[in-house]
């Protein structure tokens, strides 16, 4: 097979595929008669092919794959009118919290936002595939340790938590308003220290409801009848709440020209 073969069915692959796809699954097409850098080098004289289209190849954490160029996402949108799902305020925080100080446990995210996680909340994140447990911390109880997944990554559109843009800069707004969050997104990522240990502020109970109000509305029915209202062993779950929740938040993701248009 010559070059121009291995780049045709490399790139038929890719616009066929429903998923990113990683370098080991690219070989198998080649039945591993094609290496690495081969490959690799192929996937850039396709990515500049592509250059000046509607579409570009990208590499995500999880692989390659075609997607639609940002330019494209208010047309494309008019083929799909309906809204995607909205996210509470409280899982969009979590969320970023997870995201930019990884790995966390439930207390570590009670202590930055200063009213308790609700279980639904976690469960949120975890059933869109954008959390897991990655560990535990050496502590008593054990807590769990939080991270973001792959596919975090892949719905941002980026490669690596390194591509994360600074939390405090508009970009990072926008880099998240695409996963369905509502509102603007303001946290501060140090503890919030501002009541006594065990007291409870009146904005903060306030808070505390409202989130499990949101969280509520984040999880399906069946989904919601399941979760406990336990936690997840963290020995801080039960921390009381300290302040006033922070205002709520958005972030943007680029439609895949594979899954968005099937």
């Amino acid at each position: 097979m010559n070059t121009s073969e291995a780049r045709l069915v490399l790139e038929t692959a890719l616009l066929c595929a429903q998923e990113p796809l990683p370098l080991p699954e690219l070989r198998k097409l080649f039945a591993d008669e094609v290496g690495n850098d081969t490959i690799r080098a192929l996937l850039q004289d396709i990515h500049q092919t592509w250059a000046d289209r509607g579409i570009e190849l990208v590499a995500l954490a999880s692989g390659w794959r075609f997607q639609s160029r940002a330019a494209m996402r208010p047309y494309l949108e008019r083929l799909n009118p309906e809204r995607p799902p909205k996210y509470s305020r409280a899982v969009m925080e979590t969320l970023a919290i997870v995201a930019y100080r990884q790995p966390v446990t439930r207390g570590d995210i009670e202590e930055i936002r200063g009213v308790t996680v609700s279980s639904q909340v976690v469960k949120a994140l975890e059933d869109r595939g954008w959390i897991e447990v990655i560990g535990h911390r050496d502590a008593p109880g054990r807590p769990a340790l939080f991270g973001t997944t792959r596919h975090f990554l892949d719905d941002l559109g980026l490669k690596a938590l390194d591509e994360l843009p600074p939390l405090e800069s508009a970009e990072s707004v926008a880099a998240l308003s695409g996963l369905g969050g509502s509102g603007d997104l303001s946290l501060s990522m140090d503890a919030p220290g501002a009541a006594d240990e065990g007291a409870v502020t009146e904005g903060g109970a306030a808070a505390a409801e409202q989130d499990s109000a949101e969280a509520a509305a984040d999880v399906p029915q069946e989904a919601a009848d399941a979760s406990s209202p336990a936690g997840d062993g963290d020995d801080d779950t039960n921390r009381t709440t300290q302040q006033a929740d922070t205002d709520e938040g958005e972030p943007a993701a680029t439609k895949t020209s594979n899954k968005d248009h099937s």
